[in-house]
């Protein structure tokens, strides 16, 4: 019994058990040793305590030992997981995104099939609040948050670079990321001063695609991209040619007036991606041109349009009646024209 208790008393905190057990003195025939049924059943619960309490603390030393392996899938609470300290995506489950709206259904009908990797958080003071930081699989930390589960998850430690390896690998075995996000993310990782050859393994990307991918990044504003979102269907090479029509200040502010129209918000990533676009290649009407003629429907001419760069011009044919009518319907024409500036 006294070592059965010196043991309790180990697992407890308290000190540990004796090396040896001194010999309980024998009873005398005289003097015969008490027995108690009560002292008996102690004595076996106390046993069985103990033995529940041997196994509680092995289960709880196998299981961080698994998890600082990764080895062993847990469930944790989203509400305590940080994203990773660089992006790689465009899309925002707050916005339209059919893709994100499919992924909360799936794990809501047939739960989380694939865990994701986190990390405790690199913060002492959060890590040991419980927090986590996500290497990869934020779409579905974001999908178990909103549906109020928890997230299943690997946990194991990574430095920053092991992080950002993990998580590019991971979205280009998948081939998750569009052309743009892996272009920002690669620029982003450059930024906070990994080197290029980390940023080529966690891309698994050429020399090449690297380039593009930061000519690419580099020329589209961020806001803009944003706006934009991932666009998956655009592809490399017409955000190469979106990029190259972005190369001006005017071009730019263009693009942002394209944002603030109702249709662009109404519209998905690929059709925003589409009208950026259209409106960025409109062709405006050269200078300098020759008269453009303005024919009724009978087809006789009754004016000419010159679009001079500096002053354009119409040239009313016969008699001047129709000219003032046109003057004095200018006020309303140009209402028209702002209503549908504003609009595009």
């Amino acid at each position: 019994m006294s070592r059965r208790r010196d043991e309790l008393k180990a697992l407890l905190g308290g000190a540990p058990p004796a090396e040896a057990e001194a010999p309980e003195p024998q009873a005398t025939a005289s003097e015969p040793r008490p027995r108690s049924h009560s002292s008996s059943g102690a004595v076996k619960a106390m046993g069985l305590a103990l033995g529940n309490l041997r196994a509680e603390a092995e289960d709880a030393r196998v299981l961080r030992e698994q998890v600082a392996r990764g080895e062993r899938v847990v469930e944790i609470d989203p509400n305590l997981v940080e994203p990773a300290f660089v992006a790689d995506r465009l899309s925002q489950p707050d916005r339209s995104d059919e893709a994100f709206d499919a992924l909360c259904r799936s794990i809501e009908e047939g739960g989380q099939e694939v865990p994701v990797l986190l990390r405790p958080h690199p913060e002492p003071e959060r890590a040991r609040a419980g927090w986590y930081q996500t290497a990869y699989g934020h779409r579905r930390v974001a999908a178990a948050r909103a549906l109020g589960l928890k997230v299943r998850a690997v946990v194991r430690p990574l430095s920053d670079v092991e992080l950002v390896v993990a998580q590019g690998k991971e979205n280009s075995e998948r081939r998750d990321l569009s052309f743009i996000e892996r272009a920002l993310f690669a620029e982003a990782l450059l930024q906070r001063g990994f080197e290029r050859a980390t940023v080529q393994s966690a891309l698994s990307l050429h020399k090449a695609e690297m380039t593009r991918l930061l000519q690419v990044a580099e020329a589209v504003p961020a806001a803009i991209a944003r706006a934009i979102g991932p666009a998956p269907k655009a592809g490399r090479t017409r955000w190469m040619l979106l990029s190259d029509q972005l190369k001006t200040a005017s071009a730019r502010d263009k693009a942002e007036r394209e944002i603030a129209t109702e249709r662009f918000a109404k519209a998905t990533s690929d059709e925003r991606f589409v009208l950026m676009l259209e409106r960025l290649t409109r062709k405006a009407r050269p200078a300098n041109a020759a008269p453009e003629a303005l024919a009724e429907s009978g087809g006789r001419v009754v004016a000419a349009f010159r679009a001079d760069a500096k002053r354009p011009v119409i040239e009313f044919k016969g008699e001047g009646a129709f000219a003032a009518f046109v003057a004095s319907e200018i006020p309303a024409l140009y209402a028209a024209f702002k209503a549908q500036e504003d609009e595009d």
